[in-house]
């Protein structure tokens, strides 16, 4: 289960007490696993752990490559495919938008 991270006094992150710059390192393992497990986007991480897209991108693409490259390796990997497939994703959200929402033509009786 995610933990909420903020900047201040030390922190609890599974059942044990870490400094600030701890809970950063452990932040940034527990996004690439979260990301790796659920095949997730930056935005979905970001939501999950309360933390901005910017934190998420931070802590996957720099802090993770020190503190564990082969995991890095791995978030890399999924959040290429992503990036690889955000075109279709936009275009099924456009379509779906003009399907079912208000702008959606109603059939005529």
């Amino acid at each position: 289960m995610p933990v909420s991270y903020s900047a201040g006094n030390p922190t609890s992150v599974k059942g044990r007490v870490v400094s600030v710059k701890g809970a950063v390192e452990e932040r940034a393992i527990e996004l690439g696993e979260y990301i790796i497990e659920n095949n997730a986007t930056v935005r979905a991480a970001a939501g999950k752990f309360h933390i901005s897209k910017s934190t998420v991108h931070k802590d996957v693409s720099d802090r993770l490559r020190e503190l564990n490259p082969q995991l890095y390796g791995r978030v890399r990997r999924v959040l290429e495919q992503n990036k690889a497939q955000r075109h279709i994703r936009g275009g099924i959200a456009t379509r779906n938008k003009y399907l079912h929402g208000p702008h959606a033509q109603q059939p005529e009786e």
